[in-house]
């Protein structure tokens, strides 16, 4: 039986998103997956075990927990008008957590022996 099941975690910029999609995509007898980035949360339907979910999430953000398990809602009864009149902010393209730095050196002096 199909359960949904909702999981607060952090989505910060589209490389988080993407790399917690990429997680969960991998469990088998997932049948959707939403990203709610202003909420932070990633809500999961199919026969996958939520202990799964959570560990694949884990992996990647530590500070993932559960907030709910149940059944899914009918197909009649979803709310369509979240995807179209929602307007989502300015989101920086990488968080800090997800940003690789680069440190460069540089000499004050020649490499010039001659002088």
């Amino acid at each position: 039986m199909p359960k949904k099941t909702i999981v607060s975690v952090e989505l910060l910029c589209s490389k988080c998103r993407r790399k917690v999609m990429k997680q969960v995509a991998a469990i088998e007898g997932i049948t959707s997956i939403v990203l709610d980035p202003p909420k932070n949360t990633v809500t999961v339907v199919g026969e996958a075990d939520p202990v799964d979910i959570i560990k694949k999430v884990r992996k990647f953000r530590r500070s993932a927990s559960i907030i709910s398990i149940g059944p899914p809602k009918d197909d009649t009864g979803r709310d369509i008008s979240y995807c179209s009149s929602t307007t989502f902010p300015q989101v920086p393209s990488a968080c800090q957590r997800c940003d690789r730095w680069y440190v460069v050196s540089e000499d004050s002096y020649g490499y010039c022996s001659i002088m």
